[in-house]
């Protein structure tokens, strides 16, 4: 299936304009697992005939890490550029399928003038399922048992419990939940910048404790929705020699297999 990306600057030449500006991050970019979760949003988006489009190279950092790091200055460099560049396209609406980038872009630029609907994938998924232009059955993953790990920056930090297990549910699968979830649910370990620096001196990295949870359900695929947490719980998976067993898949991965996309 040849995967259709327009850009803002394609569709701006032609006179056009997308409905939806799809967000992709520096992760669904340039991270090879990342862009695996990148590419089946964009086959459901080409499957159901969203009107959207990408930055393509116009599209720089949210400042999210710089700013969990504490470098307040060069978050603002990055935002500042990031809003001027989507202003000039008179954006309104934009849909990420990594939640560092959803709650910057939805909380944080407002305050520096960038005013848009940020929607995470999981939201924009249940809303297409929702008006009738996505159909999602069982198929392959009928009756799997699925635990869904929650965000940090979708669950406790924005409340979005319920649109990822409406997915899953979707789906027929056995939706089993780990003891930490929803508003209790423990960080893989990669927030706040974590991803980017070594684990500070400890008895366990949290994304072992994290991935130990997951296992606890005995599932057949731990469900991401998240990037980050991907990477992480991947890496927690490969540390207990269960990568054979039990599959760490992003949301719309799911979605996009059922449909054989």
């Amino acid at each position: 299936m040849k995967l259709e990306v327009p850009t803002l600057a394609s569709l701006q030449a032609e006179g056009k304009k997308a409905s939806v500006v799809f967000w992709v991050g520096c992760a669904g970019s340039f991270d090879d697992r990342a862009k695996k979760i990148t590419k089946a949003f964009v086959k459901i988006l080409n499957h159901t005939q969203t009107s959207f489009a990408v930055l393509g190279t116009e599209e720089a950092c949210t400042g999210d890490p710089a700013k969990r790091a504490g470098n307040e200055f060069l978050f603002q460099m990055q935002a500042l550029q990031n809003i001027s560049t989507l202003d000039q396209y008179g954006v309104t609406k934009i849909v990420t399928t990594c939640p560092h980038c959803f709650n910057t872009l939805k909380n944080e630029y407002p305050e520096l003038g960038g005013h848009y609907t940020v929607m995470h994938h999981t939201q924009f998924l249940k809303s297409l399922i929702k008006e009738g232009s996505l159909k999602v059955e069982g198929g392959m993953y009928k009756g799997k048992r699925i635990t869904f790990h929650d965000p940090c920056y979708l669950g406790r930090a924005n409340k979005i419990f319920e649109a990822p297990r409406t997915l899953i549910e979707k789906l027929d699968a056995e939706l089993v939940e780990m003891k930490s979830c929803k508003t209790k649910g423990l960080c893989c370990g990669a927030g706040g910048a974590q991803m980017f620096k070594d684990a500070e001196q400890g008895d366990k990295e949290i994304n072992i404790e994290r991935t130990e949870q997951a296992l606890e359900t005995q599932p057949e695929i731990i469900a991401a929705a998240c990037p980050f947490c991907n990477t992480m719980m991947t890496d927690g998976i490969k540390n207990k020699k269960q990568e054979d067993t039990v599959k760490i898949m992003d949301v719309a991965e799911l979605i996009a297999n059922a449909k054989n996309l």
